[in-house]
């Protein structure tokens, strides 16, 4: 499903359409770096904003890189918490909408020590002024759990510099919020270039294109709000779920972002996992209101899901076999990394 827009269209927009068409004609000269905090459930928000993007990248032929960013919970909490739990859940996610350890790497921070080392060499490519004023990580400080600000927070966009470049990605599928901490790590390659010798690709960004799905509180999904439909929710729990989602007084159900968010999240909900336009689902549901509404969600989540739901309980039946995806892409993720960081202390002169 396709959505049009009447926004402008800037030089971001255009490099990122450029490299959808080279992808296209040629996927296997691009690597890919994306990746996830495990801190809770995945949910629809994640499925329809980025996971979906990465299998499609994975089929078309793309060397992806997933990383299970274990470290990076530390960056706005105290202690890691659940994390066993986060990260066997996010394995099973991504196996069941159709991530292939055959052809994806899957891995985690904590278990590959090359990458984590390049983020000292990174670090002095950049200022404490640049840091602070990056705007993201101002946002994340502002929105931050910690009652002080920690060096992990401050430092977060080089280490995301060496998580896409300890594999050397020059494709990192982002949203616009994330541009200025791609602009960093582009910034580190082209230093370190300049400073050492060609090592490093600057990346490009893939845009995503998909519309932004609300909780069912009307508010910006989120794992930490309790407001989001986890992927392994089951049809009942996801019923419930929609049966107490805001909405409002207007018995006509119209798509209208902008004037009745609760209702067009809805209704854009139904239409991405109906594989249809939001205005025609809108206009078919008509004066049913907000329970024909929710019917429709719900009829279209649990069929558009089902599939997926089954996939994961298979798996959940074997997390031996499980785990042992996280235990390849980590000797594949060390691999890289040990030969990157080669790379890097010879290009710095580094005693051997």
């Amino acid at each position: 499903m396709t959505l049009t827009t009447d926004l402008p269209v800037g030089p971001a927009e255009r490099r990122s359409a450029e490299l959808e068409e080279q992808l296209a004609l040629d996927p296997g000269r691009f690597r890919v770096l994306t990746g996830d905090r495990p801190t809770g459930a995945l949910h629809l928000g994640h499925y329809f904003g980025t996971l979906h993007n990465r299998v499609r990248l994975q089929d078309l032929g793309v060397d992806v890189f997933v990383l299970i960013a274990d470290y990076q919970v530390l960056t706005d909490r105290d202690v890691a918490e659940r994390l066993d739990e986060y990260v066997e859940g996010l394995l099973l996610d991504y196996l069941a909408i159709g991530i292939d350890p055959a052809r994806t790497t899957v891995f985690n921070h904590s278990a590959v020590p090359a990458l984590n080392q390049l983020l000292l060499p990174f670090l002095s490519l950049v200022s404490v002024a640049e840091l602070g004023r990056n705007p993201t990580v101002k946002d994340e400080i502002a929105h931050s759990r910690q009652s002080a600000v920690s060096g992990l927070m401050y430092t977060y966009p080089v280490h995301q510099a060496a998580d896409i470049l300890f594999c050397k990605g020059n494709l990192v599928p982002v949203g616009q919020d994330q541009l200025p901490h791609l602009e960093i790590t582009r910034t580190v390659a082209r230093r370190f270039n300049d400073r050492y010798g060609d090592v490093f690709p600057e990346p490009d960004a893939l845009l995503s294109a998909a519309p932004l799905l609300l909780g069912t509180d009307a508010t910006k999904m989120s794992k930490s709000r309790g407001n989001s439909i986890a992927l392994g929710a089951d049809a009942d729990e996801t019923a419930r779920l929609i049966r107490g989602a805001t909405t409002d007084a207007d018995r006509h159900i119209t798509y209208d972002p902008e004037s009745r968010p609760g209702v067009s999240s809805l209704v854009l909900l139904a239409a991405l996992c109906l594989g249809r336009d939001p205005y025609e689902v809108a206009e078919e549901i008509g004066n049913s209101g907000a329970a024909g509404l929710k019917r429709t969600v719900t009829e279209a989540v649990n069929a558009a899901m089902a599939p997926i739901r089954a996939r994961r309980a298979e798996y959940a039946k074997d997390m031996g076999h499980v785990r042992d995806v996280l235990r390849a892409g980590n000797e594949r993720a060390n691999a890289v990394a040990e030969a990157t960081l080669r790379e890097v202390r010879e290009a710095m002169g580094m005693f051997r």
